[in-house]
């Protein structure tokens, strides 16, 4: 990429890197119904998608012309979209997992302020993302927006703001019509599929110069900051890291970039992927979390004493994230497929260790001046629900604070020689989060019973699966 977009890693990593400066008026987001109207004909916007992440993080909604958004139209979804597992079946009742009696309408509400195009359609289309309300118009406690805004909440009853910079790995693969098959790596501009040990390579991301710039350009239509972009280290994998900020806002955009990174990958041939570990050997794709805390009065960044040096807050909250997040787990790693990211010597923390500047440790200390003190969070894999993801891990640090929780002392070595400290597969790491009374502190028990049976059920949908391990060792030997 040219020269010009060259710049430092917010985790401190030199590295050559693209990076699109930010867009002082990027035409994303209105006050007002009124700009609303106005913002719509100013761009001929024909139709209108009012968008929300269901459990999954997938987009669900409606559709409708420009003209109806506008006059007052009441959206509404069945309450049933949040209790269907990823592929789309109903899991059986349990004690906390109950379906609404009546399956009643959920209500859509617009968050005007995300408002913007939808740059890859043909026809004039926007985009909104939509808050989740009953018919009393009170916010349901267990959908994804509402479960990250009751966290962010109670920081702020104590006068603090959580602020958060998300750094999502997704691959890019060749596409594959028949899931029996492994996936491979695209083809480059060169005419050959780019291999691994590519890390900060320049040359790894001038491979896919085109896809990049649509993405680049998407990402500009839709009020979309990206910091920076690397090639990450395995064959096709990128990491795009965002610009810090509010822990909702982080989300939405983490929601965007997904769907934007795929269907510009689309428009190429090719797929994006955000599982995580979509290649037998190869390193699985994360979504980092760089976590901070400000006073919202004065600014200051309550990880830090007003001496510079760390404060009782920035340990309690290390000693939170070490205490709970295992607990907390499966909504950094949803699925399956994200606990075979968490195997050792697969560049990915198998601890709930901590340590300055370490990568070896679940959380990370960069080096830093006072102001900037933060801690990053290197369990998530990209598969995660952004807003579930950034709620737990905010949530478990404010735990550590309201209980004033010890950490241990900082990992001055590789943490990953050990025992592994994490839950080692789904079930494990549901049961982990149904079982800790704390969590009821931040999360609503509804939301903890509903993921949790969603969870179960997507696991025996995956034992019905004969794998080719099954096949290969058990056929003819057992």
């Amino acid at each position: 990429m040219p020269a010009k977009r060259t710049m430092l890693k917010p985790s401190g990593k030199a590295a050559k890197t693209a990076h699109v400066p930010p867009n002082p008026n990027p035409g994303r987001g209105v006050k007002s119904w009124k700009e609303a109207a106005q913002w719509l004909r100013a761009r001929g916007i024909e139709d209108i998608e009012c968008i929300t992440p269901d459990l999954a993080g997938v987009p669900r909604g409606k559709m409708m012309p420009s003209s109806k958004f506008t006059s007052n139209t009441s959206l509404a979804l069945p309450s049933a979209i949040y209790r269907h597992t990823i592929s789309g079946e109903y899991p059986e009742e349990t004690e906390s997992f109950r379906y609404e009696p009546r399956d009643s309408d959920l209500k859509l509400v617009p968050d005007l302020s995300t408002l913007s195009v939808v740059p890859w359609e043909t026809d004039p289309t926007a985009q909104v993302i939509c808050d989740i309300v009953n018919v009393n118009g009170e916010e349901v406690p267990y959908t994804p927006r509402n479960v990250l805004k009751r966290v962010v909440s109670l920081y702020k009853k104590k006068g603090w703001k959580p602020v958060v910079a998300p750094e999502i790995e997704f691959y890019l693969v060749a596409k594959n019509d028949d899931p029996d098959y492994p996936l491979h790596p695209p083809k480059g501009r060169s005419g050959r599929s780019i291999v691994g040990g590519q890390s900060y390579s320049i040359a790894g991301i001038n491979e896919f110069d085109e896809l990049i710039d649509d993405i680049y350009h998407f990402s500009e239509k839709q009020g979309l900051e990206i910091d920076t972009l690397i090639h990450e280290e395995g064959p096709a994998q990128l990491e795009i890291n965002l610009r810090h900020g509010d822990p909702v806002e982080l989300a939405d955009q983490v929601f965007m970039f997904k769907r934007t990174i795929r269907e510009a990958a689309l428009k190429h041939g090719i797929y994006a992927t955000f599982m995580a570990k979509p290649m037998q050997g190869q390193a699985g794709s994360a979504m980092h979390i760089h976590q901070s805390v400000v006073d919202i009065e004065t600014g200051r960044n309550i990880f830090s004493n007003p001496d510079g040096s760390p404060s009782e807050e920035f340990f309690a909250f290390i000693g939170g994230m070490q205490n709970y997040v295992p607990s907390a787990l499966v909504m950094m790693a949803p699925y399956v497929n994200s606990y075979r990211r968490l195997t050792p010597d697969m560049a990915c923390p198998v601890n709930n260790a901590w340590g300055y500047d370490n990568r070896t440790t679940a959380f990370r200390v960069p080096v830093s001046d006072p102001a900037a003190r933060r801690v990053e969070n290197r369990l998530p894999s990209s598969d995660a629900n952004p807003y579930l993801a950034l709620a737990a891990s905010l949530g478990c640090g404010l735990l550590g604070i309201n209980h004033s929780v010890v950490p241990t002392s900082p990992t001055d070595d590789s943490a990953n020689e050990g025992s592994i400290d994490l839950p080692r597969g789904l079930l494990e790491a549901v049961a982990l989060l149904e079982d800790e009374p704390a969590f009821t502190e931040v999360f609503d028990p509804e939301f903890i019973g509903i993921y949790a049976g969603v969870k179960r059920g997507e696991f025996e949908t995956f034992m019905e699966v004969i794998s080719p391990w099954e096949r290969e060792f058990l056929l003819l030997n057992v």
